[in-house]
Formats: structure tokens, C-alpha cells, sequence
């Protein structure tokens, strides 16, 4: 394998048998072979989404045959426009295990804090550009050029952004399809109401499928990741896995072959909300359509009826859906639907995702995913609860649980539900012969 900087992008240099440091840094996290790793880099199995100017950087790959990684969803509003408090949001996603952060902000100067981001923030960042388009420009949606939406998309790349998503697989067709298929939800994509909202009125084809070459052109400059995004997904489960959510797919399929003929990685956004009985065969169906490019996944959330809890519901469906071939997942905090999230629904969401992740690798077989269960299970089984601790996903609220509600001999090695009830130790002092005091 060569080492030289004589590359495009990630796909083009595992496409020439190039070794780049970030699939080197990736191979080594994932414990892979660098060369079994280039040959899914080449292949679009595997995408490393590394910007080129994002320099701070700690590179991580997104696959199905990897670790599920994680995203989360932060960026400022009209309403909690706190950049301060956003990048503390930032920050504790980091440290709790987020491998990306996706900054969704709609209001005010939102370069400086983009820019703050991949100057500072060691994960994968990804942004969605037609959000920014209208307030970059100060002008209503209507009044912009395709253009605009362009020299966006390149604005952000220059900034060091990972990943972009856009909204590319609808088309004028799809205006059609949405007044006509009689969807309960019709378009709940932020993004692809934006798109749908522009072709509406002025007329236009969308911009992000008309001009998609061009687009092609500056991630291949700065190597960016596109992240194809589904702005047909389901919004409630009724409307799940039908004719405009698998057209759009097709149409996705169609320009991921476009984009890997010019070196540039994809991702696939999915969905939504879906019944659990039809998230696998909707993971195989986007391999089949998109020849295997990695799965970015909302949820999916399995019930239309838990604001409040929806973090539960993504938890459920993300498991699902990683277990059969998603890559990546978007978290849902207990705000989904209801407000910004604060800082304790940012922790929630990230360690519910945390768990399906973990959960959907164990099922997968990936190697190494298990042994820090087999690590908890020892530390069980001898009643070690700072070893317990050490295992956890959250060591922090499982100790304030446990020291808020201690048992009445404080120096008892159970808990306060069993007291020496705790069938661990009856069996302990069993095996070891001793006697085994009850009362």
C-alpha cells in the first residue's frame, strides 16, 4: 500500500490503493485490516468522512459491517438562540460518546459557530445547507437562485463540514405525487418542505437534482461526504414504506452510482416513523437500491403516540434497524416533537441511541462488541459495584441511584431492593460453603 497525499477524497485513495492516516486511525479503532477496510472505502460500504480542512479531527467510519455510530442533532432557533449553551450542549455529546454532531441551526450568524465547531470539535460534523440558505442570504425562500443554494453548499464545505445533507431525490414529479397519493403527514423532512416549498413557487426543478454534478464537484474538492437525504420519509406510521418514500429511494440509488464515479462517499438517510414489523425489509431494500452505501437512520420511531418518550420509541426501532444493516443513528431525545432539546434531553437521547447501538452490535457479531457485558457480568457476579460503575454506559446516574437509596447496613455489599434476599449473594455463599444469613 502507498502512502502519499496524491488523493481526492477517502474513496478515490482506497480506490488506488492509497493508505490514508484517517483510514489508518479508523482501521485501527474498528479493529480491521487496513486492507479489508480500502477495499469497502473503494466499494462505498464503508465512508470516512473527513473534510479536509476539518483538521482536529478524530476519524471514524460509518458502515454496517462496523461499530454503529451515532449523531446528534444540535443548532440554535428563533426561540433558544444561545450559541454558548449550544456549544456546552456540544461538548457533553462529545464526551458521552457521539461520533457526529449535525449543527441545524436556523437563525442568526451561524458561520462562527460552524466555524467554531470543526475548529474545535473532535467528531464528524454534518450540516444541512438549504437550511442555512435562507438565513445566510436575509432573503424569503422564493427570492433565491439555484445558484445560492450552490455556492451554500461550497460556503460550508470551505468551513470544514464532514457531511451535507441534500435533499436531491425529490423532483417536480414528486409535487404531484404529494397532492395526489393522499398522505396523512405529506412531507415532514424540514428540508424537503424547504425544496418542496421553492419548486412550488417558482416553478423550478430542484436545484440539488438539477445541479447535482456541480455539488459533485466541490465535495470532491474538499472531500465531503454527501448524505442523501429522504425528504419523502414517513412522518407517522401510516404513511410508512409507501410509493413516495421508495420512489425517492430509487431516485437516491440512481445518484449514488453519479456521485461514486467521481470519488465523492454517500450516505442514505431513512427513515421516520415505521412499524416494526416492516424496518427490516426496508433495510434490505435500500442495500438492494443503493448497493450497500451506508444507512443513516431518525429512529425509526415504532409508535406514533409517545411524546415525551420518543427517545424510547428511536431506541426501539434503531436497534431494529441496526441489527439489520443501519449504520448510523440519528438520535431522538425526549423533546423530539415538543421543543429544542435542553442539555438533559440531549443526555437521554444519546444514551438511549447509545444502547440500541450497543445492542444492534452484540446481535451483528462485531468483534469486541460484547466484552464490556462479559466485564459488567463479573463484576455482578462478585457484587464489585465500582467495577459495576465502570462498565456502565451512564456511571454517573447509576451511582446517584444507588447511593440516594443505599441499604440499612451501609456496608452491605447488595442493594436496597434485595438486602440479603440478593439471590448473587445466596449463591456466592452457597458455592462457598458458608452459611447463609437471611434475617
Amino acid at each position: 500500500m502507498k502512502h502519499t497525499s496524491t488523493y481526492t477524497t477517502q474513496m478515490d485513495a482506497a480506490r488506488r490503493g492509497i493508505l490514508t492516516p484517517e483510514l489508518q486511525a479508523v482501521a485501527l479503532k474498528e479493529h480491521i485490516s487496513e486492507q479489508h477496510l480500502m477495499q469497502l472505502v473503494a466499494e462505498g460500504k464503508v465512508v470516512i468522512c473527513a473534510n479536509k480542512k476539518h483538521t482536529c479531527l478524530s476519524p471514524e467510519g460509518i458502515g454496517s459491517m462496523l461499530r454503529t455510530k451515532i449523531n446528534v442533532n444540535l443548532g440554535i432557533s428563533r426561540d433558544c438562540k444561545d450559541y454558548n449553551i449550544e456549544m456546552q450542549k456540544v461538548m457533553s455529546a462529545v464526551r458521552m460518546g457521539a461520533e457526529a454532531i449535525m449543527d441545524l441551526s436556523s437563525h442568526g450568524n451561524t458561520r462562527p459557530f460552524r466555524q467554531k465547531l470543526t475548529a474545535e470539535c473532535p467528531v464528524m460534523i454534518g450540516t444541512v445547507p438549504v437550511y442555512d440558505s435562507v438565513i445566510h442570504y436575509q432573503r424569503d425562500l422564493a427570492t433565491l437562485t439555484a445558484k445560492d443554494f450552490i455556492d451554500v453548499i461550497r460556503m460550508h464545505a470551505e468551513d470544514g463540514v464532514d457531511f451535507v445533507t441534500v435533499h436531491c431525490g425529490i423532483t417536480r414529479k414528486t409535487i404531484e405525487q404529494i397532492r395526489t397519493h393522499n398522505r396523512k403527514m405529506n412531507i415532514v423532512s424540514r428540508g424537503g418542505s424547504l425544496v418542496f416549498a421553492w419548486m412550488s413557487m417558482t416553478g423550478e426543478e430542484n436545484p440539488f437534482y438539477e445541479y447535482f454534478d456541480e455539488i459533485l464537484d466541490i465535495c470532491e474538492e474538499y472531500d465531503v461526504t454527501l448524505s442523501l437525504g429522504d425528504a419523502c420519509r414517513p412522518g407517522c406510521l401510516a404513511d410508512a414504506t409507501d410509493v413516495c418514500q421508495i420512489e425517492e429511494l430509487v431516485r437516491l440509488g440512481e445518484l449514488t452510482k453519479r456521485a461514486w464515479a467521481h470519488n465523492v462517499q454517500v450516505m442514505i438517510e431513512g427513515p421516520g416513523h415505521m412499524p416494526m414489523n416492516q424496518i427490516a425489509a426496508n433495510m434490505e431494500i435500500q442495500k438492494t437500491l443503493c448497493m450497500g452505501a451506508p444507512f443513516y437512520v431518525l429512529g425509526p420511531l415504532v409508535t406514533d403516540i409517545a411524546p415525551g418518550y420518543d427517545h424510547i420509541t428511536g431506541a426501539i426501532g434503531g436497534a431494529i434497524a441496526a441489527m439489520n444493516g443501519a449504520s448510523f443513528l440519528c438520535y431522538v431525545t425526549p423533546a423530539e416533537h415538543l421543543a429544542l432539546p435542553n442539555v438533559e434531553d440531549v443526555k437521554q437521547g444519546i444514551i438511549a441511541s447509545k444502547i440500541a447501538a450497543h445492542a444492534a452490535d452484540i446481535a451483528k457479531g462485531i468483534p469486541g462488541a460484547k466484552d464490556i457485558d462479559d466485564r459488567m457480568a463479573d463484576a455482578r457476579r462478585a457484587l464489585d459495584w465500582d467495577a459495576q460503575f465502570a462498565c456502565a454506559l451512564d456511571p454517573e446516574t447509576a451511582k446517584q441511584i444507588r447511593n440516594s437509596r443505599r441499604p440499612e447496613d451501609d456496608h452491605s455489599d447488595t442493594c436496597s431492593m434485595c438486602g440479603k434476599f440478593c439471590a448473587v449473594r445466596s449463591i456466592n455463599k452457597a458455592l462457598a460453603g458458608e452459611y447463609i444469613d437471611i434475617l
